[in-house]
């Protein structure tokens, strides 16, 4: 789902008690808005600024933010440990690479 800034801060401080925009949120199916394995929602204002600072093509940015949501999906968290991130990291350019080959 692509929402705005102010939706995604919203989520963020409600579900994630974090009073900020992020880029992409996931929620699990207990939490999903929606049926099917959980949610991904992904602000397109912070997406896009992101993509600009990173001189990265929007759609390559939205690309990986749902790649990056998906992970949470199924189970990652790089927020639990530095290790955690690296193996997160690595799925997410194993999945990029599949998604632009």
């Amino acid at each position: 789902m692509l929402v705005t800034d102010r939706t995604i801060h919203h989520l963020n401080k409600t579900f994630r008690f974090k009073d900020k925009p992020t880029d992409v949120l996931s929620f699990q199916n207990e939490d999903a808005f929606f049926s099917g394995p959980g949610d991904i929602v992904i602000s397109v204002e912070t997406a896009m600024a992101a993509a600009a600072q990173e001189g990265m093509p929007f759609d390559l940015k939205l690309k990986k933010l749902l790649v990056h949501g998906f992970l949470h999906l199924c189970g990652y968290d790089h927020e639990r440990s530095v290790l955690e991130a690296r193996r997160m990291q690595a799925v997410e350019r194993a999945y990029l690479k599949l998604l632009n080959s």
